[in-house]
Formats: structure tokens, C-alpha cells, sequence
């Protein structure tokens, strides 16, 4: 990772120490890593979006956190807040850290409508959200959202199967999703 890369996870790793988002960082990031071999988006924004696009839950009370995503949210209007409140706190790192002006804008952006936006602003944002998204699919990503949310593993592996094609906005995401998948439902529960 790029010495910028590496400052901006230092500043957002405080940020992170809450509802797992060190791990989750830190899949996502190798999920946008690949996504970025073959898909249009530039580095110098997709990276930094998805060091920090969840530092906002840190504002957010603990036990509020997971009313607001999974398979059933009960309130999901604490999306948004986490949304603006890591836009915020993004800015304030990449201004801190002199990230160049036209990029720190564009990353703030995808960041303040990465779960809540339906339509993309960017190639750049297409990356981020497939990113985001297929650390579900990922074995201890999984591992994860089965413990927080009680659910059954089969449940999860047939709601996230369905999800596929309504969340997957590159075709290099769909794909991943799809193998990923494949791997779960190989895996031993």
C-alpha cells in the first residue's frame, strides 16, 4: 500500500474500532484492490473511499448500530447519518493529510451516499460499493454477520444469492459475488 494509503488507515483506524469495520476495512480494501484490475476507477480515490467510508458508526451509540443495516433494519435512517458524519470526518483526514483538492472532494462524495445512494456517481463509486458490499460474501465476513445478526446460515446464503443482482453494479463485482457464493456454500458451517 502506497505511504499515503498508510496514513489514511492510521487516521481512520480509531474510527473503525467499532461494529468490526477494522476487518471489514480491511477485506473490502482487497475486494476493491481486484475490482480496480479490471474495472474503470482510479486508485487515487476508490483506495482512500474505502479506508474511510464507515468511519461515521463511530458517532453512532454501540447498540443503535445494528438497527440500522443487515437483513431486517429497524432503523435505517441511521444509515444516512453514519454516511454524513464519516463525509465529515473524511474531509477532516484527507485535509489534515493535504490529499489533493478535485479527489478529497469525489471520495467525500461517494462516501456520504455509499450505502444509501442507488445511483452511482462515478466509476469510482461503482468500485467503492461493490467493494462495500462483497465483504458479505466474503468466508469471515459472513462469519461475522451470522453471529451479529442470529441468523441462519442458509438464510443468509439464499439472501445474499438474491441480492446479487440488484446490488452488483460492475460486472467484475457480480462475478466475485457469485464465486464467493459458490465458496460458501462449499464451506464447512
Amino acid at each position: 500500500m502506497k505511504p499515503i494509503y498508510q496514513k489514511i488507515f492510521e487516521c481512520a483506524k480509531p474510527f473503525l474500532r467499532t461494529r468490526k469495520n477494522l476487518i471489514h476495512t480491511k477485506i473490502a480494501l482487497r475486494y476493491a484492490l481486484k475490482l480496480l484490475k479490471s474495472e474503470k476507477g482510479e486508485e487515487e480515490v476508490v483506495i482512500p473511499a474505502i479506508l474511510l467510508h464507515d468511519v461515521g458508526w463511530k458517532t453512532l451509540p454501540e447498540p443503535l448500530q445494528l438497527t440500522a443495516f443487515g437483513p431486517n433494519p429497524s432503523n435505517p435512517k441511521l444509515t444516512r447519518l453514519h454516511e454524513r458524519e464519516g463525509a465529515r470526518i473524511a474531509k477532516s483526514i484527507l485535509e489534515k493529510l493535504y490529499y489533493p483538492s478535485p479527489k478529497k472532494e469525489e471520495i467525500c462524495q461517494i462516501i456520504k451516499g455509499h450505502d444509501s445512494r442507488k445511483r452511482p456517481i462515478s466509476w469510482n463509486d461503482r468500485v467503492v460499493k461493490d467493494a462495500d458490499k462483497l465483504w458479505r460474501y466474503s468466508q469471515k465476513g459472513m462469519a461475522i454477520d451470522l453471529d451479529r445478526f442470529h441468523i441462519l446460515r442458509r438464510d443468509y446464503l439464499i439472501f445474499l444469492e438474491a441480492s446479487i443482482e440488484q446490488w452488483f453494479l460492475t460486472p467484475t463485482g457480480m462475478g466475485l459475488a457469485k464465486k464467493e457464493i459458490l465458496l460458501r456454500k462449499k464451506d464447512k458451517p
